[in-house]
């Protein structure tokens, strides 16, 4: 068993730190303060080869492992989580699910730009729509419809929530073609933006990751050529659960990165910060907080890795990504609380940075499966 990273980890590790530090601290609150896209950055982070860090160099990613992964989503989630998500939707929901399950015509056709995350001199990049306003963690009780015409597909409904809504150019829908079917009747289609009937809905005005992207999509009568299903008929289901298990390591790795960020803020400011005649950091009360910081970070992030390490080895890593997200996530919201707290009037205001930390801590108790759905899957797999 080894616990030492490798040297190629390392540099990855320093390339997703070097380009957080230089592209993405500077204007952060900004960003979040105006709720504007991190266009720039994502752009910048398909240059390092970011966007499709585990794809298959023959469809233009980087062929890296899920350690990889796990390492730079926690960098770049230490200041700017909105650019964290996009590059989790784009890498663990959309280009693994073409790569995994997709025909070899559509890895041509979308996974190679998705991987690059640019086309044409222009971003691109996907969104994975599967919530609705009547289904979230209940995802059988698909509305969307996609009615079989023979050499094609007529959608129509709505998609709530959707990261990278507005910025994507393309589109994985998860729509009910057969509702007698139940769970069987479920399919996954490739659908582009810019085809007639599909409508971005306004921005949401969230609590954090301000700066990502998150609209509701509506069909009407859309037109889906038979080709752009995904597997065989009524594998939208398994679809969809087999790529989320992916996306929870993705999001467990943000949320590690969150709780990583908010402690390195609150080690830093317990060394400047003097009260009653000494560095808060000789206080017994902060050093207890900083100990269970570090102690609970520590625990998330082997449990991240323990969840990569099975993707990686093909092994079944569903219970593993469930452990992972539910307590990293949970992790993130406690040290990010108590970052706030070590900082005191100033972890309130916007400059020392904790607030908006612990703002975006908590979409990731809810994304991609919330908490209770977590334990959940956990519970199943522990019973059976």
């Amino acid at each position: 068993m080894e616990f030492q990273l490798s040297e190629e980890h390392l540099m990855i590790q320093k390339a997703a730190r070097d380009f957080v530090v230089k592209e993405c601290l500077p204007g952060v609150i900004e960003r979040d303060e105006h709720q504007k896209f991190p266009t720039q950055q994502i752009l910048k982070l398909a240059e390092l080869g970011f966007m499709g860090m585990m794809v298959d160099t023959r469809y233009g990613g980087s062929g890296m492992d899920t350690i990889s992964y796990v390492l730079a989503m926690e960098e770049i989630s230490k200041i700017d989580a909105s650019v964290s998500v996009c590059m989790s939707v784009n890498n663990s929901l959309v280009c693994f699910g073409l790569e995994a399950f997709g025909t070899e015509e559509q890895k041509q056709k979308y996974l190679s730009p998705l991987a690059q995350g640019i086309k044409d001199g222009q971003l691109y990049i996907g969104a994975f729509l599967l919530s609705e306003p009547e289904a979230g963690s209940d995802a059988t009780s698909q509305r969307t419809m996609a009615e079989d015409k023979g050499d094609h597909f007529i959608l129509n409904g709505t998609k709530n929530w959707i990261s990278n809504g507005n910025s994507a150019s393309i589109y994985l829908v998860i729509a009910q073609t057969d509702a007698s079917r139940g769970s069987k009747g479920i399919n996954v289609l490739i659908v582009e933006k810019n085809w007639p009937g599909v409508t971005v809905g306004p921005k949401e005005n969230k609590l954090g990751i301000r700066g990502s992207d998150t609209h509701s999509i509506l069909f009407n009568d859309v037109k889906v050529p038979k080709e752009n299903r995904i597997g065989e008929d009524g594998f939208g289901f398994t679809f969809a659960m087999k790529t989320l298990s992916g996306g929870r390591i993705g999001i467990a790795s943000q949320a590690l990165g969150i709780a990583s960020g908010a402690y390195e803020l609150s080690l830093k400011y317990s060394k400047e910060r003097k009260a009653f005649g000494k560095e808060i950091m000789h206080h017994q009360a902060i050093q207890f907080k900083l100990a269970d910081m570090a102690t609970r970070i520590e625990a998330a992030k082997m449990l991240c890795f323990k969840a990569a390490w099975e993707k990686d080895n093909r092994l079944d890593y569903s219970l593993s990504s469930s452990m992972a997200k539910v307590y990293a996530s949970e992790t993130a919201m406690w040290v990010s609380t108590e970052a706030v707290q070590i900082h005191g009037g100033y972890g309130y205001v916007k400059e020392y940075h904790v607030e908006r930390l612990m703002r975006d801590a908590k979409i990731t108790q809810i994304y991609e499966g919330t908490s209770e759905v977590q334990r959940i899957v956990i519970g199943r797999a522990i019973l059976k």
